[in-house]
């Protein structure tokens, strides 16, 4: 069942649910059609598995951010190399009138921001308020997720990214 699922995580993750066609899967596995329907009985299940998988890797990815002392270089290099994973959570912000998609998006995104929230606050900036530095958080999280791309998630890009932030969020402390 692996390579099925890493075959169609990687398809959700460039297109979409659009993505998710049996032949196109069955293409990339090499395995016929009805091997798919084998392991799974419909396009439905597939996508429910596609995101407990999801899911799965989100709680890893919170336990490798949440050991990162930095934004730079540390956590950037977490988010380079877990850039599919990323377009993955993007296409389920797309297409979050899905409710299966937006909530395993709110789940994903929960586990996420506890696990750098303090680090977030730390590096905005922001260690004195959590509760603001939570909702910079969230804001800055779909944001994040509408700029992304495959071609633009690059180190360089995550860099000015979170130098841009942390300039608006100082610029925001000195009117206070």
């Amino acid at each position: 069942m692996q390579p099925w699922i890493l075959a169609g995580y990687e398809l959700f993750a460039d297109d979409g649910p659009q993505g998710l066609k049996v032949e196109v899967i069955s293409r990339k596995v090499k395995k016929s059609k009805s091997s798919f329907y084998h392991h799974f009985a419909d396009l439905e299940v597939f996508t429910g598995h596609l995101l407990d998988y999801h899911l799965e890797r989100a709680k890893i990815i919170a336990q490798r951010e949440g050991s990162c002392k930095n934004i730079n270089p540390e956590l950037i290099n977490v988010l380079i190399d877990v850039k599919q994973d990323l377009l993955f959570n993007r296409q389920l912000r797309i297409n979050r009138s899905v409710e299966s998609f937006n909530n395993c998006f709110e789940k994903s995104n929960k586990l996420v921001g506890e696990a750098i929230l303090m680090l977030w606050a730390k590096e905005i900036g922001l260690s004195d308020n959590l509760s603001i530095a939570q909702v910079v958080l969230g804001l800055v999280l779909e944001n994040f997720y509408l700029q992304i791309t495959k071609k633009t998630l690059t180190f360089d890009w995550l860099l000015n990214y979170f130098k841009e932030i942390q300039l608006m969020v100082s610029g925001i402390k000195k009117t206070d």
